[in-house]
């Protein structure tokens, strides 16, 4: 029997790994599934020894709070993996915790896989070459990182991008404000400022201030904020309310819980933290403008030693290899600088319709049944 180790360690890595094995249970009908999960996972048959859940620390202090924790899982997990000895380890995501998983596993001869690589194309470039002594194989989302694998003998291939797969190629706006109950006439920014604590505390005020502006400056203005949580609500209305504190035209912002794509397909501009969901909004064809901010220190310290490898840091911009879309960063990210930016795309339609079919045109090359790819270039890779 063909026994599959997967370990996933967040939501996202959860419905990725359930996409996997429903595509791997069509090439091996009596595959078994082991590992680490959540309830999608689960849903699909997988033998949970542990639950993501577990796995989802983010933030300096909190690892290092969960630090003893967190090794004391890996030791128990690899010691049950060795015992096991599945015929592949598949990490998925969570380099931190599965890098370390596969070193250990592959010293002990065991196959092992890393889907969805990490960001080597921004920061360390380098890295490719450590991650290639911890994984036979690297499946990558994006077609431009095999190449970076390449240049040190790494097996990486290109499977797409799940959310290509999900999301339709023509976005139906209409039907997505009448989910909203938001009429077809209105004018909607979707405001999304990242989900960390670090992202809302260093872009919300400025964000949510641009949205003021634009507000006082466009009477009727829609602003639909999705929140990934209720923690990540309540961070965001204390912000919202000390913004108007005073003020004589306050802010009327419209929560949604989660509902990111939905508010992306039923917007007409957005306005986004750095990160994933500038892709999701790229592949529901909305023009955006990307802020980007991190600590000071950490930005000096990117600066004095050149650790950014690349000139544009935003998906749509890394993939589409131009500024289609305006980044702004760190001191340039304020409320009068964004709400010009956004103005600028309401103001031209001739620009969003040229930027929408660049979005297009990524969305197809991206659009490749990542979860099929994926599990076909498991099983090449075993044979």
């Amino acid at each position: 029997m063909t026994e599959f180790a997967l370990c996933a360690g967040e939501a996202s890595g959860d419905l990725l790994g359930a996409g996997l094995m429903r595509e791997l249970r069509v090439l091996v009908p009596d595959a078994r599934f082991i590992g680490i999960g959540g309830p999608a996972m689960r849903a699909e048959g997988l033998e949970c020894w542990f639950d993501a859940s577990e796995l989802s620390v983010m933030g300096l202090v909190e690892v290092l709070r969960h630090l003893p924790r967190l090794l004391k899982l890996r030791r128990e997990f690899v010691a049950k993996l060795i015992a096991a000895a599945p015929t592949v380890y598949i990490g998925i995501d969570a380099p931190d915790f599965n890098l370390g998983v596969e070193r250990r596993l592959r010293r002990h001869g065991l196959r092992t896989i890393h889907y969805v690589s990490p960001s080597i194309w921004a920061w360390r470039q380098g890295r490719a070459a450590k991650i290639g002594r911890c994984a036979d194989l690297v499946l990558c989302l994006f077609p431009f990182e095999p190449s970076l694998y390449a240049r040190h003998g790494v097996d990486a291939r290109f499977v797409g991008h799940p959310f290509a797969d999900e999301i339709d190629l023509t976005i139906d706006r209409d039907a997505a404000r009448a989910g909203l109950a938001i009429d077809p006439k209105d004018t909607v920014i979707a405001l999304l400022p990242g989900s960390r604590s670090g992202e809302i505390e260093r872009l919300g005020a400025d964000i949510l201030g641009a949205g003021r502006l634009l507000q006082q400056r466009r009477p009727g203005l829609r602003l639909l904020l999705p929140s990934a949580s209720a923690a990540v609500r309540e961070r965001l209305a204390g912000q919202l309310a000390k913004l108007n504190e005073g003020s004589g035209t306050p802010a009327r912002v419209e929560f949604l819980d989660g509902q990111a794509r939905a508010a992306l397909c039923a917007c007409d501009v957005a306005l986004v933290a750095s990160g994933t969901a500038t892709l999701e909004a790229a592949l529901c064809k909305r023009p955006m403008v990307v802020a980007y901010r991190i600590a000071a220190l950490t930005h000096w310290i990117v600066r004095r030693f050149k650790l950014l490898k690349v000139s544009h840091y935003s998906l749509p911009n890394v993939l589409a290899q131009r500024a289609i879309v305006p980044e702004i960063s760190q001191d340039d990210v304020t409320p009068e600088r964004l709400a010009a930016e956004l103005e600028r795309w309401l103001d031209d339609p001739r620009a969003v319709a040229t930027v929408t079919q660049k979005f297009v045109t990524i969305h197809q090359s991206l659009r490749q049944n990542a979860a099929a790819r994926a599990a076909q270039a498991i099983m090449d890779s075993l044979q």
